[in-house]
């Protein structure tokens, strides 16, 4: 398996010029916006699953 994905945009600015954090395992600075993030997986989705706010619109 390959390296994990880097983000590739800020989530608070849109700017592309992060570099890791020294916290490590998915810290992140943007120098833009000067703000640290973290990325974190929070698990694989059940297939079919349907979030609440969807509305249900799926037709037959």
């Amino acid at each position: 398996m390959s390296e994990r994905a880097a983000p590739f945009h800020c989530p608070y600015c849109g700017e592309e010029d992060l570099r890791p954090n020294e916290r490590g395992h998915g810290a992140w600075e943007c120098a833009a916006c000067n703000r640290a993030f973290q990325l974190k997986f929070l698990g694989l989705l059940a297939r079919g699953f349907q979030r609440a706010d969807d509305g249900g619109d799926e037709q037959s």
